[in-house]
């Protein structure tokens, strides 16, 4: 019994110190998110900090579209952000059961 409580207690250590390192990786992470073509994209980390926006000056005459690309194109990096969040994240507790859609502390 004693060496399964070790072993565990050393997959936990184990674990922990994977996901500090998936999470300084997801920090310094980013991704672009892009609509209408390209002629919108967005920049943002993997703590959702938008880093640059860029819009190609031939959507500024239309400014109803250019709310819709700038929504899409932020919505498309949230996804490929958190997309790669989960990946990561999933590789950090790989063989330590954590029940499905638990939040672990720290983590965003």
């Amino acid at each position: 019994m004693r060496g399964n409580i070790a072993q565990m207690m050393q997959q936990a250590q184990r674990m922990q110190e994977n996901l500090k390192r998936a999470e300084a990786e997801l920090a310094a992470l980013e991704v672009t998110g892009q609509s209408g073509g390209g002629m919108v994209s967005i920049t943002i980390t993997g703590k959702m900090e938008t880093r640059a926006v860029r819009i190609d000056p031939s959507v500024l005459a239309d400014a109803e579209m250019l709310e819709d690309l700038i929504a899409a194109a932020f919505n498309d990096a949230v996804g490929k952000a958190n997309a790669e969040s989960s990946k990561r994240m999933s590789a950090a507790t790989a063989g330590m059961p954590i029940p499905p859609g638990m939040k672990l502390p720290g983590l965003f």
